[in-house]
């Protein structure tokens, strides 16, 4: 009697732009991350089955999916859905991928335990952080998934199986950054950096529409900064590390976490102590939390000085940036580039930077190695069908992914046209990549090039409004099948987008205004409208 052996289950397809072995680790843990509905050739859907336990989380039963919906009202939405859905509508909806999964997959890997870190979601900060762990305690409570450690409030680190070197936070590679160019002209308000990072000596094969992550470094003035209000000495080891060194480079000194509010509170008393409680609960005492660093909470609470190795366990680890990827591996062989905003404001006279953006755009010396990782794109990347119009909408850094996708346009001599979206705030200051966009706008490979200046004349014009005074033709281009994307701030521009689209089909296409929205619902569902939000 021959033996039956069902064959291996494979989840990542052969045609996927992986290697042998990134596939098998991909298909392992996937497999695992779905456990019991993955267990035979032909996969459950999630939810599906006699014994599958509660729905799982994904994307096309999540009324909540939307990135500009309060986390109140995504709650809401979700108050009667499965514990996994719940999770899901806890994060900040932005599918990004700086947790290294999207947001109905981080939630299931929550909910199966295959993830322990509640602290991943980067959009989503701290209000995300505090509604995961209100739910695991809920869930907890009525036998469900177990709660954060309910002493610390923390949530104990996951010990995290490596996956492909260089293609995951966990098992990041070295590169050498290569240079910086400043993409603002004199007199703009901001200050744009091109960036190039060198990966010949690394295994990362990225595609057009993937981001790269990197593991940045805190400012040195911050860090002593911090030292000296501590009253510690900066050489002082601990985990076997100076604490100067540990705070350049492990720990987040951004916005203060809950665990150092509870810290601060224990040594104080009277009414500072009643603060401290407060704003570790969630609350805002004196209306200045959403301003509080972890400098600036030790400045609120002058009396309390923690010992160092307390305070460093009380902090958030430093999480990786993700930045989309603005270079085309077909033009630019063996190098990737970055388009990145230096985040540079002062508050109550002090001067706050971004971490990752002023590390590359200043602190970073050129030739030096930077630790990165590629997270490869969900759902944004370009119509295998070359032939297919392209119409992209990208004001500011948003452009990074579109200067990627024309230059591969321009690489595979794609016949589909081209039409691009961009606008900032001055056209003599902020017009990036003006010559590169010309000479391929001359070359015939950008068909079309709206901008939108928003500070050059009396009234303010964005992309939106360009596509509106051109919605005929914008109309004729998606009847006829073409792709829309979209990349920028999630919660103001792409909705303004979308409503746009929603405007032009009703206009244009003559659609009723349920039907105007279905439409726009349909081109998302085809894949043929995509954000890279942030």
């Amino acid at each position: 009697m021959t033996q039956h052996v069902a064959p291996p289950l494979v989840l990542i397809p052969e045609t996927a732009p992986f290697d042998t072995d990134q596939r098998a680790w991909l298909s392992g843990y996937f497999a695992a991350l779905l456990g019991p509905a993955v267990g035979g050739a032909t996969a459950l859907a999630p939810g599906e089955g006699p014994s599958a336990g509660p729905k799982l989380a994904d994307n096309d039963d999540a009324p909540w999916h939307d990135p500009a919906t309060p986390i109140a009202d995504r709650m809401a939405m979700a108050k009667d859905a499965s514990e996994p859905q719940k999770l899901m509508a806890a994060m900040a909806q932005q599918d990004c991928g700086q947790c290294g999964y999207n947001c109905a997959d981080y939630a299931n890997a929550i909910f199966l335990k295959k993830e322990e870190r509640l602290n991943l979601c980067q959009p989503g900060g701290k209000e995300t952080l505090r509604m995961l762990k209100k739910l695991e305690e809920e869930f907890g409570a009525s036998g469900g998934a177990a709660p954060a450690n309910a002493e610390s409030g923390e949530t104990p680190k996951a010990d995290v199986a490596l996956g492909p070197l260089g293609y995951c936070r966990e098992n990041p590679v070295y590169a050498t950054f290569l240079s910086r160019t400043r993409l603002n002209a004199p007199g703009g308000e901001k200050e744009t950096w091109h960036v190039e990072i060198d990966l010949k000596d690394t295994p990362i094969d990225y595609a057009v529409g993937d981001s790269l992550g990197l593991f940045p470094a805190n400012a040195p003035a911050l860090v002593d900064a911090v030292i000296a209000e501590l009253g510690a000495r900066p050489e002082r080891i601990i985990g076997g590390r100076t604490l100067r060194d540990a705070l350049l480079t492990d720990y987040s000194l951004g916005a203060a976490p809950d665990g150092l509010y509870q810290l601060l509170s224990l040594l104080t008393s009277g009414e500072a102590r009643k603060k401290a409680q407060a704003l570790a609960a969630g609350e805002d005492p004196d209306g200045d939390a959403a301003y509080l660093d972890v400098l600036g909470a030790l400045h609120k609470f002058p009396g309390a000085r923690p010992d160092a190795e307390v305070f460093l366990e009380s902090l958030d680890e430093l999480q990786p940036r993700l930045y989309s990827i603005s270079s085309s591996p077909k033009m630019d062989a063996g190098r990737v580039s970055l388009t990145v905003d230096a985040v540079r404001y002062n508050h109550r006279s002090r001067l706050r930077l971004g971490v990752a953006s002023t590390h590359l755009g200043e602190r970073l010396p050129e030739q030096t190695k930077v630790k990165i990782y590629l997270q490869k794109a969900h759902g944004f990347a370009l119509p295998e069908d070359l032939s297919k119009d392209v119409i992209m909408c990208g004001p500011g850094t948003g452009i990074a992914p579109f200067r990627a996708f024309l230059r591969e346009r321009a690489a595979t001599g794609a016949p589909g046209r081209n039409w691009l979206f961009y606008g900032h705030q001055r056209q003599a200051s902020d017009f990036f990549y003006k010559d590169e966009l010309t000479k391929l706008r001359d070359d015939k490979i950008l068909t079309r090039l709206s901008l939108a200046w928003s500070r050059d004349g009396k009234e303010k014009t964005y992309v939106q409004d360009r596509m509106r005074e051109t919605g005929a033709d914008l109309w004729k281009w998606l009847e006829g099948g073409a792709h829309f994307y979209v990349c920028g701030d999630a919660k103001r521009m792409a909705k303004d987008v979308e409503r746009a689209i929603i405007d032009i089909a009703a206009q244009h296409g003559g659609k009723s205004p349920d039907e105007a929205v279905t439409y726009l619902a349909g081109l998302k569902k085809a894949g043929r409208y995509q954000a890279d939000v942030y």
